[in-house]
């Protein structure tokens, strides 16, 4: 059902396919970077599709500016179209609809650029969907995609940043190919039943992904990581694109490490599934009820 995972899923009647539908779209990176904000709007939607196990195959998209009359919103949708082009074709997947809203302002002044991205996809066998919250106790942790470390992260246009800190700051980063490959690898292991959940990684960073793991499971989650460091905010709510939570079986963890392999990207053993608590030490100690 929507909620429970990245995508709601819809069982066809009388067959064992489904589809997977997501909408996503984060008017702060298409402001912050207008192409790249473009691009991350159709990945995500897409990643969401993917996350669940079905293949995505069309996007369509609805795109709200202000006045295009003046040369910066002018570039700002130029730009954010050119992204979302780039993205699609990245990933294979086509625009099949779409629509556009312009001249959103009020007193002369601009709302945010929002590109917002509705993804379809496929799933063969329903019975196979991967679910978004942790389902069993004693599962290994991982994040594919980045290793967990200051080196690959960034608060660039996070939510983190815009919350605490009341700033809409910074270059957002997207490598379109890192993309493509987690995809694959995401919609392959699915297939195979290795999964026991997968989350994407996106709005509050890791700790907010991992804290809506166990909210939606009502399992706990402790890390087996020294997440103390100079910039312990930086690795636990930057926003770097192409990244999900997934748990498993410690049976089926080797396999899935030489799988993301294969696929060049990064994956990272990062904490085990407990009774109800979540601890991210030293800096998190709480109940999941809490």
């Amino acid at each position: 059902k929507p909620g429970d995972g990245d995508a709601a899923v819809l069982r066809l009647k009388q067959s064992t396919r489904g589809l997977a539908v997501s909408v996503d779209g984060n008017a702060r990176y298409t402001f912050l970077n207008p192409y790249i904000g473009g691009a991350m709007a159709v990945a995500e939607a897409c990643r969401n599709v993917a996350v669940t196990g079905a293949k995505p195959l069309a996007i369509t998209d609805c795109l709200n500016f202000g006045n295009p009359e003046k040369p910066e919103i002018y570039y700002q949708l130029e730009e954010c179209v050119r992204g979302i082009s780039d993205a699609c074709r990245s990933l294979g997947v086509p625009v099949i609809s779409g629509n556009v809203s312009l001249y959103n302002e009020t007193a002369g002044k601009s709302i945010f650029p929002t590109a917002v991205v509705g993804a379809l996809g496929v799933m063969n066998d329903c019975e196979k969907l991967t679910p978004t919250s942790f389902q069993n106790v004693g599962d290994r942790v991982l994040l594919v995609g980045q290793k967990l470390n200051i080196g690959e992260s960034s608060l660039a246009a996070s939510e983190y940043l815009s919350r605490v800190y009341e700033l809409e700051a910074g270059n957002p980063y997207f490598d379109f190919t890192r993309e493509a490959s987690l995809q694959k690898f995401l919609i392959d292991v699915g297939a195979l039943g290795l999964l026991n959940s997968a989350h994407d990684c996106s709005d509050g960073g890791v700790a907010v992904a991992i804290a809506e793991c166990c909210i939606l499971g009502q399992i706990g989650f402790q890390g087996i990581d020294d997440w103390q460091s100079p910039r312990w905010d930086t690795v636990l709510f930057g926003e770097l694109p192409s990244r999900v939570i997934i748990s498993c079986d410690p049976a089926v963890e080797i396999q899935l490490k030489e799988i993301a392999e294969q696929f060049e990207l990064p994956i990272t053993s990062i904490g085990i599934t407990n009774e109800g608590m979540l601890l991210i030490q030293p800096l998190l100690t709480c109940s999941v009820q809490e």
